[in-house]
C-alpha cells in the first residue's frame, strides 16, 4: 500500500511550528502540517465573560476561520454571509475545550485569553493543526503574563496536541492529507495531552463500520504521533521534557 504522499503509514507530514510570528499578539504560532497552514494568535483581555465576573477565575476561548483562498476555489468570508457555519462553530469550540482542559483557570485569575485560528491554506487536518499551534500561542501568552507579573504561576498543566488518523484502503494511517481524507474508509481526530491523556476523540466511518481492533490501531498511531508533536511543541517553546 502506497499513500498518495509516499509516506509510511505511521509517518507524520513534515511539521513546522514557528512561534512568535505575529509582533502584536501576546502569543503566536504558524502551524504547518504538510501543505496545511494555520496562523494561531493569542490575545490577552482583562475582561472575562459575564458568568465569570467576580469569581477569581479566567477563561480561554477560540475562534476559527478559513481565508477565502485557503482552498482550491474561493469561498466568501463568513462575515459576508452574516453567520458562521456549523463546521466553524464546532471546530472553534473544540479548540477552546482542548486548551481549557490543560489550563488552570483559577491560576489565570480574571483574565481571558482569546485564540484566533486562521487557516491560510488547507490540505486536510486544519483542526488538528489549529489545536497544536494554538497551544504554543497560549503558552507564550501565559509566559508574557508571568513576565509582567499579571499572574503568579504558569497556569498550564500539560501540553495538548491533536492529530488525525484514518483507514485508507483498509490500512490504518497517521495524519491524513486532503487526498487521503477525501477517500478514507474511516477517519478520526484525536486530542491528547503530553501525558497521553485523552481530551476528545472524533471518529466516523465513511463507508462500512470499522472494528474495535481497527479503532485501537488508530489510537496507537495517534498516541505515537502526538508524542512527536508534543516534543516539537516543547522544542519550539524552548522547554525541556518532563
Amino acid at each position: 500500500m502506497t499513500r498518495p504522499s509516499g509516506r509510511a503509514p505511521d509517518q507524520l507530514r513534515p511539521i513546522r511550528l514557528e512561534p512568535g510570528v505575529n509582533r502584536y499578539a501576546e502569543g503566536s504560532c504558524l502551524a504547518s502540517f504538510g501543505e496545511t497552514r494555520v496562523l494561531c494568535t493569542a490575545s490577552v483581555d482583562d475582561r472575562v465573560p459575564p458568568f465569570l465576573r467576580n469569581t477569581g477565575g479566567g477563561w480561554v476561548t477560540a475562534e476559527y476561520g478559513m481565508l477565502p483562498r485557503s482552498t482550491h476555489t474561493r469561498t466568501d468570508r463568513e462575515a459576508a454571509r452574516g453567520r458562521q457555519s456549523g463546521r466553524t462553530l464546532e471546530i472553534q469550540r473544540l479548540v477552546g475545550r482542548s486548551l481549557r482542559a490543560v489550563t488552570n483557570l483559577k491560576a489565570l485569575g480574571e483574565i481571558q485569553i482569546k485564540i484566533d485560528c486562521d487557516v491560510i491554506q488547507a490540505d486536510g487536518g486544519t483542526r488538528t493543526a489549529a489545536i497544536t499551534g494554538s497551544f504554543i500561542a497560549l503558552h507564550l501568552a501565559c509566559q508574557h503574563l508571568l513576565r509582567i507579573n499579571a499572574i503568579k504561576t504558569l497556569p498550564i498543566a500539560d501540553p495538548v496536541a491533536a492529530v488525525s488518523c484514518g483507514l485508507w484502503r483498509g490500512t490504518p494511517v497517521l495524519d491524513l492529507d486532503y487526498d487521503e481524507d477525501s477517500t478514507a474508509d474511516a477517519d478520526a481526530n484525536f486530542v491528547m495531552t503530553g501525558k497521553g491523556l485523552i481530551i476528545e476523540v472524533q471518529g466516523t466511518a465513511e463507508r462500512e463500520p470499522f472494528t474495535h481492533a481497527q479503532f485501537l490501531s488508530l489510537l496507537g498511531l495517534a498516541e505515537a504521533g502526538i508524542r512527536d508533536l508534543v516534543a516539537m511543541q516543547r522544542q519550539a517553546l524552548g522547554l525541556t521534557a518532563d
